[in-house]
């Protein structure tokens, strides 16, 4: 029994293992779900959670801040431009060059004694239609052109008549030729210029002429023809002559004296005159001595300047803003030998040394801070030679010793020979003190000077101008330029002021747009508005008649064109195109950027994998 017991649980252990196996068995037949699950759960293909955005945001968000922080960027690359008026600076250029400045001028004549002359209207027909012949069809900036009105007025003993024209035409109170005056003035030409101006003053009156009215009085009276043009803006012709002869004289005064300044062919144009382009003239005169152990010259400098040259400096303000300097220099010798002339018993320099005269290693001219810039220097050296060549004389061309003994350099200056009085009989190395220039000597001087200055502005330096028909005597003035001759200059000096604002403020147009990464400071703009403002004034003041103020509007305008055009601010850069900057900066952020750029796009690429696995799992759910 014990053992049969002992053979019976073995045999029971095992049928229990078994009947587990077969269990298990037949649990692993019933679950084939599992392995089917696991089939359709393929990472690469489904996923059950719903893809995160934390990678994508952040990705996105770094983009952002680049993109964000571009416009910062171009605003600090980024080159200030102040607006210009581009279209008005254009059209002002375009007006000047196509339209030359042409002025209005209102001529007055007045016959005298003609009894047999009754119609002046036809007069005034015959002065107009002859000063259109001399003038020409030439319509020269600066000038009046056929802009001119003539009116004429025929007063005899008996009758005094006038011609009715537009309404700029000038009124004239009769009784000239009964003034009790007239006949003890008609031999001293000042005396009879200061009278007749007082006259046309008080009787001529004109309607828009702005006080220019040049003026031609003719008395027919029993002598010799004698043409005068006085100081003022008149002229007169005396004696016997006809009708037809004074019109074709007033015609010539009218065109080649009053409205062209009697200049010549050779003389010196608008574009050469000594004006700088900031309207500022500096006259820097200089006294030389050339060898200081013959002799040494001072000069009574304060004295020539109250009392002769601030005339000059009031006369010419309306054309520049003139201003005097001085100086003393010694041991300037000139750079050539003069030759004895032993007829003359002088030294003789001619016209073929004065390029060599100006020794600029020796002589050291000088001028003040104030004098730089842009404005315009004028030299007048006055130069007295050793004792070993003196008296120094220039011969001229034709063989004649020049009386003035000097010249003049263009766009230069001037240079004066002056010869201390009996040079020639002092020995060399005696005169060691200090001497002064004679007042009357330096008056002489200044006399010279300012024909050299007349000619520098292009004026006649003569008081005489011949024309087709005859000579014509001109008066001068105390303070070298006559009011007529100021109007000319007037007038030429607004017209080149304005082409030079206009040619400025083009180029500026175009340097401007042709770059546009130029600096424009605001300093720029006001001094571009300010200037058309000037320009469109002195455009104006042209039209109206009124050549000083028309001279001051457009030397204004010039001075801010050129003063906008040489801004520092606009030399001081070297300036690039886009192009350029582009290539400079984007090695510093263009690796950074195209990086970001790249992670934001395989980011979303991801992000749309995933989820389209997410949505796939999804629909596979809702389909079973």
């Amino acid at each position: 029994m014990p053992e049969t017991s002992r053979m019976e649980k073995p045999l029971l252990g095992s049928l229990a293992e078994t009947s587990g196996e077969v269990e298990e068995l037949a649990a692993g037949e019933s679950k084939p779900a599992p392995e089917s699950d696991s089939e359709s759960l393929d990472p690469s293909k489904m996923r059950k959670t719903k893809p995160g955005v934390k990678r994508l945001a952040l990705t996105l968000s770094i983009l952002i801040c680049f993109l964000l922080g571009a416009p910062f960027l171009l605003k600090t690359v980024e080159i200030y431009r102040s607006p210009l008026p581009f279209k008005d600076m254009d059209s002002l250029s375009s007006s000047i060059e196509s339209e030359p400045l042409l002025f209005p001028c209102q001529l007055q004549a007045v016959f005298l004694g003609f009894d047999d002359l009754t119609d002046a209207q036809q007069l005034g027909s015959s002065i107009a239609d002859h000063m259109r012949k001399v003038a020409g069809d030439d319509r020269v900036c600066g000038s009046c052109g056929s802009n001119f009105n003539v009116s004429v007025f025929i007063e005899s003993e008996n009758d005094c008549v006038g011609s009715q024209n537009d309404g700029s035409s000038c009124s004239w109170k009769c009784g000239l030729l009964k003034h009790p005056y007239l006949e003890a003035k008609w031999k001293d030409d000042d005396l009879f210029d200061e009278f007749l101006d007082t006259v046309l003053l008080d009787n001529q009156k004109c309607s828009g002429s702005n006080g220019n009215v040049y003026s031609v009085v003719v008395v027919n009276r029993n002598e010799d023809v004698r043409v005068v043009v006085g100081k003022h803006r008149h002229g007169w012709i005396t004696g016997k002559v006809s009708g037809q002869e004074a019109v074709v004289r007033i015609a010539e005064i009218f065109v080649n004296v009053f409205m062209n300044g009697g200049k010549e062919e050779g003389s010196i144009h608008g574009e050469f005159m000594p004006v700088g382009a900031d309207g500022r003239v500096v006259l820097s005169f200089s006294l030389l001595n050339a060898d200081p152990h013959d002799w040494i010259y001072d000069w009574d400098f304060q004295r020539v300047h109250e009392s002769l040259l601030i005339p000059v400096i009031e006369a010419l303000a309306p054309i520049a803003n003139v201003s005097i300097e001085s100086q003393i220099l010694f041991h300037t010798p000139k750079s050539f030998l003069s030759h004895w002339d032993e007829h003359r018993r002088s030294y003789i320099f001619n016209t073929k040394d004065l390029p060599f005269f100006v020794n600029s290693n020796e002589w050291h001219l000088d001028t003040s801070i104030v004098a730089g810039g842009r404005s315009k220097i004028l030299h007048i050296v006055v130069y007295i030679p050793s004792a070993k060549e003196c008296p120094l004389l220039m011969q001229l061309p034709n063989g004649e010793i020049s009386s003035t003994n000097s010249f003049i350099s263009p766009m230069w200056g001037g240079v004066i020979v002056w010869n201390p009085s009996g040079c020639s009989d002092t020995s060399v190395g005696v005169h060691h003190s200090k001497r002064t220039i004679p007042f009357q000597d330096l008056q002489n001087i200044i006399e010279i000077f300012m024909g050299q200055l007349r000619q520098l502005f292009g004026l006649k330096s003569q008081s005489f101008y011949f024309g087709s028909s005859g000579k014509v005597n001109l008066l001068t003035s105390r303070s070298g330029f006559t009011k007529w001759e100021l109007d000319v200059l007037s007038r030429q000096h607004a017209c080149f002021n304005l082409q030079s604002c206009a040619n400025t403020l083009g180029s500026l147009s175009r340097l401007v747009q042709s770059l546009p990464r130029m600096i424009i400071m605001d300093e720029i703009g006001k001094q571009v508005e300010y200037s058309l403002q000037a320009a469109r004034l002195a455009r104006s003041n042209a039209s109206l008649g009124v050549y000083d103020d028309s001279a001051v509007s457009s030397r204004q305008a010039r001075s801010l064109a050129e003063d906008a055009f040489f801004h520092p601010s606009i030399m001081s850069v070297s300036y690039y195109s886009f192009e350029h900057c582009f290539a400079v900066y984007s090695p510093f952020f263009l690796p950074v950027g195209l990086h970001v750029v790249l992670a934001v796009f395989k980011e979303w690429k991801r992000y749309k994998q995933e989820k389209s696995k997410y949505l796939a799992w999804k629909a596979m759910g809702i389909a079973s």
